[in-house]
């Protein structure tokens, strides 16, 4: 397969920045899914919906607003009423999904080529994301495997906490040089690395 350019361009600089001197608080990286695919389920389907996921690709999503899992390089949660997005760190979700999702089930979208992700991870992480999003981000609030969905000024972001102190975040492709300089500007306080 091609290689697909990354739409941080230039602004994508590894190494140390900000105030490091205690130490990088936070890591950020882009993250490059094999796949990435939100599924929806039409009305009065949600539960066979979650149970196709579940079977084809062992991710208990759960049946609460934000519920989500992690396992084995997968993950994916709620974005909405019905609507799960899922990544996987193979190529090939897709189609897994469109064959075990029926169509009179829901939908399978491919969003692979149409999203970034990125990854923020360490002890100040949950500070670093406090300041651009009006959200809990304490274990308690928003614990492991859930996610959110939810903007930044004019940029939509899918965000899931995939362990203790790393976030995943999806952003359309076209925002996220935006987004990727505003999370730096972000975490310069407490340090940050890029890898």
């Amino acid at each position: 397969m091609v290689e697909q350019a990354s739409p941080l361009g230039d602004a994508y600089r590894p190494g140390s920045h900000g105030n490091f001197v205690d130490g990088a608080g936070v890591v950020i990286t882009e993250t490059r899914p094999g796949s990435l695919v939100e599924v929806a389920a039409w009305p009065g389907q949600r539960a066979a919906l979650l149970e196709a996921i579940r079977a084809a690709v062992s991710l208990d999503l759960g049946d609460r607003p934000g519920a989500g899992a992690t396992h084995e390089g997968r993950s994916g949660f709620g974005i909405g009423p019905g609507r799960f997005l899922l990544a996987d760190g193979a190529e090939g979700l897709a189609q897994t999904l469109a064959t075990a999702i029926g169509i009179e089930t829901g939908t399978v979208t491919d969003l692979s080529h149409g999203r970034t992700a990125i990854l923020i991870e360490g002890e100040r992480a949950e500070w670093v994301l406090s300041k651009l999003f009006a959200i809990d981000f304490s274990l308690a609030g928003f614990p492991v495997g859930d996610g959110r969905a939810t903007a930044h000024h004019d940029i939509s972001a899918a965000i899931q906490r995939t362990d203790a102190q790393r976030f995943d975040i999806y952003v359309f492709r076209s925002f996220a040089r935006s987004f990727w300089k505003v999370l730096c500007h972000s975490a310069e306080e407490v340090g940050y690395e890029i890898r």
